[in-house]
């Protein structure tokens, strides 16, 4: 068959190599430069690794992405970092039962009834029986006032905003379940993880067409594409089946044949947007060590401060410490719509709370903006989960808000592009 692929970030790259080891004719469609998608990264003068412009890292239990670097035989380190919280402008250390157990704001009871209802939760298999359950409503019975107002609390306001309470506890369930204490990164930044893939996608004989756009497919007798590079005119070639990995919005964007009912549906699935202030320092921003520090307060402006050289050694981004102050927003927030300086300058204050001195120590800073990064789980979400298959004829759509009960993340987008694959050589 000859397939196209719209999108060559994760879902579409792996969706691409599996369909090339099946023998298809694959063409893969993106408008950017370089592949990656939410895992995009760039690089600066004297740095010998890429950087995600959105912070990124594998847990060591994400089998398919792992499974497909060891395919492949690229290079992955695995490392033990710090994580932290920041609670009544005090960082503690909490990424293990022993610093639970010393956590001094809560008494000794309360340590303990968390550690026993996190265990829960991460050792129970079924995920199902939790769709029907709000995760701010359990959590906030099941671990007392003090515990679920001092840590969950902050932490579910700051991350959904005005979702936080209609979440479902099967996307509290996924994260616990999946989070482990050591960290896997690809050596070199994931742009090169992606770059390898998509060498190998060449290999195999198939097309990644950088810096072009799809305006519009189109089902008959075959599925048209029609695709316009750069400011060139407008081409269109024909495949067998079509792949669509880019978010709901726009993949309605350019179907045109999408019944209304099937277009309300995608557009009645909520999301957050991302923005990411990335900052090069000459000094550590956190001091102790801690690469991801969780932002307890409810009146903080950011969501996560996560210091990337506390993972990756600086020496690969010529000795810069780099950090990422990350939120998820919706897309008409107004942080979406400032640039870096506007939005530093309301960092600042908070910032210097944690690091008096951080701002002498700042030699740039990068700002990244998506509008859509996260998406919003309300209960009992499989039932109207989309499928691959669209109204449209040999036309399928796969992205992350089909990763359930999993949140988001490049092992997700992997193993989604696996199963597109295979799916629809069976049709």
């Amino acid at each position: 068959m000859t397939i196209a692929i719209i999108g060559a970030g994760f879902t579409g790259l792996s969706s691409a190599y599996t369909l090339l080891k099946q023998k298809h004719n694959v063409t893969v469609f993106e408008k950017d430069p370089t592949p990656g998608g939410l895992a995009i990264g760039f690089s600066q003068k004297n740095w010998e690794w890429t950087l995600e412009k959105y912070y990124h890292h594998w847990f060591t239990n994400d089998k398919s992405v792992l499974d497909l670097a060891k395919e492949i035989n690229y290079p992955v380190i695995i490392k033990r970092p710090k994580t932290s919280t920041y609670i009544d402008e005090s960082i503690y250390q909490l990424d293990s039962i022993t610093s639970l157990l010393k956590f001094p704001k809560l008494s000794i009871p309360d340590r303990i009834r968390m550690g026993a209802v996190l265990g829960l939760i991460k050792y129970n298999p079924f995920w199902q029986i939790l769709e029907n359950i709000k995760a701010t409503s359990f959590l906030s019975t099941s671990l007392g006032k003090k515990a679920y107002q001092l840590i969950w609390e902050p932490l579910f306001v700051n991350k959904f905003g005005k979702y936080a309470n209609d979440v479902s506890l099967a996307w509290f369930w996924a994260r616990i379940v999946k989070r482990t204490p050591s960290l896997a990164y690809p050596k070199g930044g994931f742009l090169e993880f992606a770059n390898a893939l998509v060498k190998k996608i060449e290999e195999k004989g198939g097309k990644v067409l950088f810096n072009t756009e799809v305006a519009e497919i189109k089902s008959g007798k075959e599925v048209e594409v029609k695709y316009k590079v750069r400011s060139s005119e407008f081409g269109v070639r024909s495949y067998d089946k079509v792949i669509v990995t880019l978010p709901s919005y726009f993949f309605i964007k350019i179907a045109p044949q999408l019944p209304d009912e099937y277009k309300n549906k995608l557009l009645g699935l909520k999301g957050l947007g991302a923005t990411n202030l990335i900052l090069r320092l000459n000094k550590p921003f956190l001091s102790d060590g801690t690469y991801w520090l969780n932002i307890c307060d409810n009146k903080s402006p950011i969501m996560a401060i996560v210091e990337h050289t506390n993972l990756i050694d600086k020496k690969n981004y010529n000795n810069e410490h780099i950090v990422y102050l990350g939120n998820y927003l919706p897309h008409d927030h107004a942080f979406m719509k400032m640039n870096a300086d506007e939005l530093l300058k309301i960092y600042d204050p908070y910032l210097r709370k944690i690091n008096s001195t951080y701002k002498s120590t700042v030699s740039s800073y990068h700002l990244s903006t998506v509008p859509f990064a996260q998406p919003i789980i309300p209960l009992n979400y499989s039932k109207i989960v989309p499928t691959f298959e669209t109204p449209i004829k040999n036309v399928y759509l796969a992205n992350i808000q089909q990763v359930y009960p999993w949140d988001r993340g490049t092992n997700y987008a992997v193993e989604l592009g696996e199963k597109v694959a295979k799916l629809i050589t069976k049709v």
